[in-house]
């Protein structure tokens, strides 16, 4: 091979090297979805420093697993929910009341003063600028009171953000009552002899608009008679309603939580009461029911302590009076709920099958929510729910008492996030915007938008 050959033979090896070289370095294979991704191949592994592109993918969607996996809730899916959990805990009691914040508002640049010059002066003033305060609004709060520790926590209603507010420890707290809007609590455990009940009533350090309190507060108070076999709140909740036994009788007492002072307003050799306090005129009590027991409920006027009967002979009678007084939610041994009216002394089959502890009245007494199960097995009513040997899944339903109208508002496992609910201790807000409830299945509380 002539030297000429050679020469030209050898400039064509280079330039194909060459060529295979720069394919193979600056070449990127177009993935599926559109994005660039790094080449795999000896160069890349040779000079693993020598790329410097930006390999963040520009499509964001996550990818689908075919396994049938999915994703969890984001958080702000959660906070659009119409239903939610708000406690992270089992609670054994919980309040509503309206607490003032700060509102949410557009931030504002600041403007500069506007300099003004005065007449017959070289000098230069700034107008003043008055501060104006922060605007603030009411919301629904709620304080509830965690099972375990006695610990209490705080949020609001529309924006769930579960803080502690006490850092009293008392184990095992089975009840809790809150009253004289939100500062009171009153506490319901039993001793270490596993056999007295003990009740401690509590005052709450007072907040301030803006203050972080950080959860350090110590609750203080007084004990109760040990013992007390029923309690209630009363409608505005500055005052409670309790009944203990004294000398083989039922004692009622009626206690102020914002004066501690205590007015007897009861007395029967009958021991065996469930107490329910609806307005300032009128006190319930009716009989602990069975189903194969009669039961009856009566009525005392807290100041004159007048004791007359509003409904008997009923078996399985559970009940739940009005806020006006003039009409009782009353069910019984097979579950079927009526209206009593106490002018007319007529009573009207609602179309709903439930226990009146598991209802509430709306403010004006127009209308009731209440919890009704799905499906209601054989059994004796209402002990064996109470014994905890039937456990319900419940549908919250809303009835119209001037039209007598039932509607079906929520199916609680239809919700996402939703779960079986067993729900008690129904509780409206100032103004209905939200129903809370605890779940009886694990003691959870929830909450229902009904805005």
């Amino acid at each position: 091979m002539s030297k000429r050959n050679l020469i030209l033979l050898t400039i064509i090896l280079v330039a194909i090297v060459i060529i295979t070289f720069g394919f193979f370095y600056f070449y990127q294979p177009i993935s599926q979805t559109g994005d660039t991704t790094e080449g795999t191949n000896f160069f890349a592994n040779f000079l693993p420093f020598g790329g410097s592109k930006n390999t963040t993918p520009t499509n964001t969607t996550p990818p689908v697993d075919v396994s049938g996996y999915e994703q969890p809730v984001t958080e702000t899916e959660i906070s659009n929910a119409i239903l939610k959990k708000v406690s992270g805990f089992p609670v054994a009691g919980f309040g509503v009341f309206m607490k003032e914040r700060f509102k949410d508002v557009p931030t504002v640049v600041p403007t500069q003063p506007i300099e003004q010059d005065t007449t017959n002066t070289t000098q230069t003033t700034k107008s003043a600028v008055k501060p104006t305060p922060p605007p603030t609004e009411f919301a629904p709060a709620l304080r509830y009171m965690d099972k375990v520790t006695g610990n209490i926590y705080q949020t609001f209603a529309d924006k769930i953000d579960e803080r502690k507010f006490s850092s009293t420890i008392i184990p095992k707290v089975y009840e809790a009552y809150f009253g004289n809007k939100g500062e009171s609590v009153v506490m319901r455990y039993l001793k270490t002899d596993n056999k007295t009940i003990e009740t401690f009533v509590g005052t709450l350090q007072k907040e301030y608009l803006g203050a972080d309190l950080a959860g350090t507060n110590e609750v203080v108070g007084s004990f109760l008679p040990e013992n007390i076999s029923d309690m209630s709140v009363s409608f505005d909740s500055s005052k409670i309603f309790y009944l203990f036994s004294l000398a083989d009788n039922a004692t009622g007492i009626t206690y102020s939580l914002q004066t501690n002072t205590k007015v007897q307003v009861f007395d029967s050799s009958f021991t065996e009461w469930l107490s329910f306090w609806p307005n300032n005129k009128i006190i319930t009590v009716t009989t602990k029911p069975s189903a194969n027991v009669p039961g009856y409920m009566y009525s005392i006027n807290p100041d004159s302590k007048d004791f007359n009967k509003i409904l008997g002979g009923i078996n399985g009678l559970t009940t739940l009076t009005s806020p006006n007084g003039k009409m009782v939610l009353y069910g019984d041994n097979n579950l079927s709920l009526s209206i009593f009216n106490t002018d007319t002394k007529n009573s009207n089959l609602i179309g709903i099958k439930t226990l009146p502890e598991k209802c509430v009245w709306g403010a004006t007494s127009d209308v009731i929510y209440c919890a009704v199960p799905s499906l209601i097995n054989q059994a004796q009513y209402p002990d064996s729910w109470y014994q905890g040997e039937v456990s319900f899944s419940d549908k919250i339903w809303k009835v119209d008492i001037k039209s007598g109208n039932t509607t079906m508002i929520l199916d609680p496992i239809l919700i996402e996030g939703g779960e079986n609910i067993d729900a008690i201790k129904l509780t409206l807000d100032e103004n209905q915007n939200y129903l809370f409830f605890v779940n009886k299945k694990d003691s959870y509380l929830w909450e229902l938008s009904l805005k």
